[in-house]
This record gives structure tokens, C-alpha cells and sequence, in this order.
């Protein structure tokens, strides 16, 4: 115990997880001597989010008596990078490429996404055609010099540059400066000197992988983003420093890990998901403690849906993201995003059809039923109309007015010809079925059957939806954590640091390993003096070596965990050819039925995650006795009409309680619907487990 917290009921160092969603801000706590865990809501500022977290933090520690000085590590997780790159409000930048391929990122990839859209257009580059510049300078493509890059050339260079003054940040993108970086660092070193105010991005730092494309557009969006959220993390890492003056800053990347503070300023394209990677972290946690490893997430926020799949409690990575028409290459935890949430707003389409979302109320002004000014109808207005929602939420912090939800919804039911009731039915109908879409996305269309998973749902709204959602999907078990709404900033503390790095190569498998193994050994270099260097205080280490694989002829590849070995000596050895064929194999025939044992395969890619774990307290936290309170019945909307439902608070469960549907389960942070064929246990770890009438 701290000698200047000794008069406070809390001992020991604290783990705080801050998580910045559109409506809220949550706050998450782990004591790591008692295991206590301390939670805590508050509605986000979109003009500022730097603003909540601070305030919420000063809020969070007098609310639960803490010692800002027993604050030992501050994780974040932020949405600043996804906004500014969807709202495209980043900094004015130019790209410097190789002569020839200034044009390359207009081009693209010969893809449609909307096929058949004839109207619609590709999003314009991030940086318009009279800012992209060229150099002349080439590698070739197996890293030879081809056209030498001179200091002529650069100081050419430079004085265009100087020409456009309002410019705050530079993307470096020469050709298969991946096998060869020597061209870049030197054009890099000159533009950082000639320009010392001006952020510089190089592709080969940003993401040293082939795929001309991709490198160069991830490499652009990074510089694209960096001024505007390097300024933000400065600003709440000051502020942070000041209200926590001993707790470590991290920052949250899509990858599923923590960062330094300057790691995410330097490469922000990094957060494109962090928060919503962190509720999947988190639900991998949580699903561990109730022994479930196979899950599919629902995370249902104010603004949108996230869906993960979760495998012997792993979350899937997806190598490549597009985000509002962006080309993103970084491993990212492969999360599916829909804009469904609980403030989506209902219209109806000029073919007098209703359509749900991706517009949403927000936190400010809304749905209507919060009384912050919001008149549109939405998912929350349909759910409060339909009482599956109780009167307060939030621990009394918002006080619903049905009567305001009555109001919103009339006017689509009165346009439609039908009843309110059948009106808000059709809202939540409409979100299911793009939530159930989302699901099929990352399960059967990856050759996974979601009945053979768990559905754990958390968010603000996701126990709304959870079960309706999974009996759609033939699932028959839903599972909702202890704090569901709390759960991305959960997953913030659960997080240990973590690096990746990639190497492109092309080798035929038939070739053998050796030329992998030396590879391999230069990963391995890497992760050891990252862990040196970045990792100090870490409780143990892992380092996982991935392997991008396909058949010759083939255009993508499918990412294999290798099982490496490492002797006293710190050598690398790999399973042989015929083992590393199996395992493809394999993943091969999971992935899309059937496979070709006799075809050749090819390595394009190697991959070394390190993980640095970060000093926890994962034991299941001693429930404090909370007095049951009396069960009230309240009239709630389940199928054609309205029916005499449990109003149960969850602070009144314990471990090994149960009962039967239909209810509303209450709390802080949620609200979960249990349909009347539903049965509900709470399982030693404090979930609660809904088994569905599914067959």
C-alpha cells in the first residue's frame, strides 16, 4: 500500500483502460493486488475526445476513492485516426515516388466493390495529382540498383517542394524499396532535414512489404493522419502525465496490442480499429474465464455494429483492410463493421421501403428518447417504445422518455399503415438481419459454422439484440459478460505489448527451408532486440512466426502459424517442407473445402509477432453480496404482443443462479433481452449464459 493512500479503502497499483466510442466514454479499472475491478461510463465529446477521457478520469477516481498515484499503466484506445480518415480531416501531404508511378495510387486495383453501380466513383487519393511528385530512381525486383538516386536529383526535388507551403506532412513511396530501402532512407534523411517541421512517412518503415499498391497507399494514409493524431496523443498524454503522474501511456493498435505513445504517434495508421480490436481482446478474455474459446463477437455501440470471430480463443487477423475506400496492408484483428447501432436512424426510401442506419443520432443531439434534443427515430427509440429498455440507464445518469420514442416513431408508422408496436418491431427486424449479414461475412464465407459457436454479446446495445441475432444463425448459446458494456475498455488492460514485423521473400517450398530459416533468424533478431528495447518490464515473452502461403499461380495467400524452434544458442529451426505443406494443407481445406496435395506451394511472406506480457491480475474478481431486490414485472413486446416480463438487476445474481424467460436483465452498462424460451445460468466467472431453444 502507498503511504499516501493508506487512509483509502483500495491497496495497491491500479490498471486503468479508457476506450472512446461515438455515444461513450468507458473506463475500466483492475487493481493488480486484489483483483477489484472498477468500471465507469460518461457521454463522449466528438468536438474533443481528449475531453472525456480527462474528464471521466477525474470523475473515475473520486466516484471509486482511487489514488491517481496508484495508477501504474493507462491504456487507450481511440477512434481519432478512423474518424479523421472516414470524415477525410487529416493534413495536407505529397508523395514522392519512383518516375513512372505517380499515377498509382488513382489507379489502383482493377476492382468494383459495387459492381453494379454504374454512378458510383472511387473515394479521390488522399493527396490530389499536383501533389504527387516523382524522382528519378530505381530498384528493380530483385533489389538491384537499376537508376542510382543522386543528390541532384534530391535537391530538384526539394525546391518543387518548397513551392507549396501549406503542405504538413510527406509520404516516401519508391518501387520495391522492400527488398532494398537505401533509396528511401537517403531521400528520407533529406526531406526530414530540409524540412524539420514537416512529418515524413517512409513506406519501408510504415510496412516493408510487396504489393506496390497497398504499401504506398497505407504509407500515404499514415502521413495523412499523423499530424492530426500525433497532436492528440501529445495533448492527453500531457494531461494524463499531470492527472496520473506514474502510470505508463499506451495506445491501443487494430492489431490487438499496445503500443508507446510515440510508437502511435509515428505510425497512427496503426489505430485504424483499435477500439473495436479491444472488445475483441477483451471478449477472448472473458470467454476464457467461462472456458468457451470458440466465439463470435457482437459488439453493438451507439453508432455501429463490430463482429469478430473468436477460435480456441484467438481472435482472427485479417492482413489487408479497406476503410471508406482505403487500402490499409497491416495485420489487423479481423473485425466486420456495419453502421447499426443503437442511435442508427429509421428512414424511409423513395421506394417507401424502411431502411435502418448507417446514420446515426450519435451521442449529441441523440436518440430521441434520451431528451438531448433528438427528434429522428431510432434503434433505441424502438426498443424504449417496446419497454426493452428500462427507464434509466447508465446507473441513473439518463432518465428515457418513452413518450419522446412514441413521438419519433409515429410519423414512420403512420406513413407505413401499421401500428407503433409492429413499426419499432421492424426497426430491430431490419438491424438483425444486417447484423446476422455481418456474421455470415466472417463465419460461413470463411468456412466457419456459427452454430458451433458461442455468441458473446457486449456494447452498449448488444444484449438488445444478442439473442434474436443468434437464434436467426441457428446458435444456441449466447454469452454476456460481467460488464458487457465495458468490455473494449476491458480488453485494454487484458492487452500485452506487441510488435510485428514482416519479411517479403518468394520461395518454392520444394526448394527446402533453409534459405526460410535464415529469414526466420533475422526475424527473431528483430523481435529479441524490440523486447530489449521497447519490452523492459515485461512477465515473459512470445514470439509467433506466421508464414504467407499459396499455390504457384495464385494471386493471395493464406497466413500459417509455424511451430519454430529456438536452441540454447538462439538458432532458428523449422518443421521440413512436407510438414509445412501439411499444415497448408490443412488451413487450405478449412478455408475452401477442398485442396491439391500435388500442386506446388510458395512462401511470399514472413511474419514474427512478439508479445511482451504486461503485469495483470486475470483471477475472477470476488463478487461483493448485493442484496437481491424484489423482481418486478413490466409489460415488454416479444413476438406479436406485449407479454408479463422479469425485470431483473444483474448486481442481484450470483454465481449459480438461473431462471427462465422472458426478462430484461439490467445494469450499469446494458440491457439484455432473455426471450421466453431462454434459460439463463450465472457460471462461476460471473457470465451470464443464455441457452436458447435453437433446434
Amino acid at each position: 500500500m502507498r503511504a499516501n493512500s493508506s487512509h483509502r479503502e483500495k491497496a495497491g497499483d491500479w490498471l486503468v483502460g479508457v476506450d472512446v466510442g461515438g455515444t461513450f466514454t468507458d473506463f475500466s479499472a483492475r487493481n493488480l493486488e486484489t483483483g477489484q475491478v472498477r468500471v465507469h461510463k460518461r457521454p463522449s465529446t466528438p468536438d474533443d475526445p481528449g475531453r472525456a477521457v480527462i474528464d471521466g478520469l477525474a470523475e473515475f477516481v473520486e466516484k471509486h476513492d482511487i489514488d491517481p498515484a496508484s495508477i501504474t499503466r493507462f491504456a487507450h484506445g481511440t477512434t481519432v485516426a478512423t474518424n479523421a480518415l472516414l470524415q477525410r480531416r487529416g493534413a495536407k501531404v505529397v508523395v514522392v515516388t519512383t518516375r513512372g508511378f505517380r499515377d498509382l495510387l488513382e489507379i489502383g486495383r482493377q476492382i468494383r466493390p459495387h459492381l453494379y453501380d454504374l454512378q458510383r466513383d472511387n473515394p479521390a487519393p488522399l493527396a490530389s495529382r499536383d501533389l504527387r511528385f516523382e524522382i528519378d530512381e530505381r530498384i528493380g525486383s530483385r533489389g538491384e540498383v537499376v537508376r542510382p538516386l543522386n543528390d541532384a536529383a534530391i535537391a530538384a526535388l526539394i525546391a518543387e517542394l518548397r513551392q507549396h507551403p501549406e503542405i504538413e506532412g510527406i509520404a516516401v513511396c519508391l518501387l520495391f524499396s522492400y527488398l532494398n530501402g537505401d533509396h528511401e532512407a537517403k531521400l528520407a534523411e533529406a526531406l526530414r532535414a530540409a524540412f524539420p517541421d514537416l512529418l515524413v512517412s517512409v513506406s519501408r518503415e510504415v510496412q516493408p512489404e510487396f504489393r506496390e499498391y497497398e504499401r504506398f497507399s497505407t504509407t500515404l494514409i499514415n502521413a495523412f493522419l499523423q499530424p492530426e493524431v500525433s497532436r492528440y496523443i501529445d495533448r492527453l498524454r500531457n494531461k494524463v502525465g499531470d492527472a496520473a503522474p506514474k502510470a505508463t501511456f499506451g495506445i491501443f493498435q487494430s492489431s490487438g496490442g499496445l503500443m508507446s505513445a510515440a510508437k502511435a504517434a509515428d505510425f497512427p495508421v496503426r489505430t485504424a480499429l483499435s477500439g473495436p480490436a479491444a472488445g475483441a481482446v477483451g471478449a477472448a478474455r472473458s470467454g476464457a474465464l467461462s472456458k468457451i474459446g470458440d466465439i463470435i463477437t457482437l459488439d453493438i455501440g451507439g453508432t455501429s455494429s463490430d463482429v469478430c470471430l473468436i477460435r480456441n480463443g484467438r481472435t482472427a487477423i485479417a492482413r489487408m483492410r479497406d476503410i471508406s475506400g482505403f487500402s490499409i496492408r497491416l495485420p489487423m484483428v479481423d473485425i466486420h463493421t456495419i453502421g447499426a447501432g443503437g442511435g442508427s436512424i429509421a428512414v424511409l426510401g423513395s421506394d417507401g421501403l424502411m431502411k435502418v442506419g448507417p446514420e446515426s443520432a450519435g451521442a449529441v443531439p441523440g436518440p430521441a428518447c434520451y431528451n438531448r434534443g433528438g427528434t429522428l427515430p431510432t434503434v433505441s427509440d424502438a426498443n424504449s417504445v417496446l419497454n426493452r429498455l428500462p427507464q434509466e440507464l447508465v446507473g441513473g445518469g439518463f432518465t428515457l422518455r418513452r413518450d419522446l420514442a412514441v413521438e419519433a416513431l409515429k410519423p414512420v408508422a403512420d406513413k407505413l399503415g401499421i401500428g407503433l408496436e409492429r413499426a419499432a418491431m421492424g426497426i430491430i427486424d431490419i438491424v438483425n438481419s444486417n447484423i446476422v449479414r455481418a456474421i455470415r461475412t466472417i463465419s460461413v464465407e470463411k468456412g466457419n459454422d456459427p452454430r458451433k459457436f458461442a455468441l458473446m454479446s457486449f456494447g452498449g446495445a448488444g444484449g438488445l439484440h444478442a439473442a434474436e441475432v443468434a437464434r436467426a444463425l441457428g446458435m444456441k448459446q449466447v454469452l454476456v459478460p460481467e460488464a458487457p458494456g465495458i468490455l473494449c475498455a476491458d480488453g485494454l488492460i487484458a492487452a500485452d505489448l506487441q510488435e510485428d514485423f514482416v519479411t517479403s521473400c518468394h520461395l518454392k517450398l520444394a526448394a527446402g527451408v533453409s534459405e526460410l530459416e535464415q529469414i526466420a533468424q533475422e526475424l527473431f533478431g528483430l523481435g529479441q532486440h524490440w523486447l530489449k528495447t521497447e519490452a523492459v518490464d515485461a512477465q515473459g515473452e512470445q514470439l509467433l512466426l506466421f508464414l504467407d502461403m499459396r499455390y504457384v499461380g495464385q494471386n493471395y495467400e493464406l497466413p500459417i502459424e509455424i511451430e519454430a524452434t529456438v536452441d540454447t544458442q538462439g538458432h532458428v529451426a523449422l518443421p521440413d517442407a512436407d510438414t509445412l505443406a501439411k499444415v497448408f494443407f490443412a488451413t487450405y481445406e478449412r478455408n475452401f473445402g477442398h485442396y491439391d496435395p500435388e500442386a506446388p506451394v510458395e512462401i511470399v511472406n514472413a511474419r514474427l509477432r512478439v508479445l511482451a506480457h504486461l503485469a495483470r491480475n486475470d483471477g475472477v474478481q470476488k463478487k461483493v453480496e448485493t442484496e437481491a431486490t424484489e423482481v418486478r414485472t413490466i409489460q415488454v413486446w416479444f413476438g406479436e404482443g406485449y407479454r408479463d416480463t422479469a425485470l431483473i438487476e444483474r448486481a442481484g445474481l450470483k454465481s449459480g443462479d438461473s431462471f427462465q424467460g422472458p426478462a430484461i436483465v439490467t445494469q450499469l452498462d446494458t440491457t439484455t433481452i432473455v426471450p421466453p424460451d431462454a434459460v439463463v445460468r450465472i457460471d462461476e466467472a460471473g457470465n451470464m449464459i443464455m441457452d436458447l431453444n435453437n433446434d
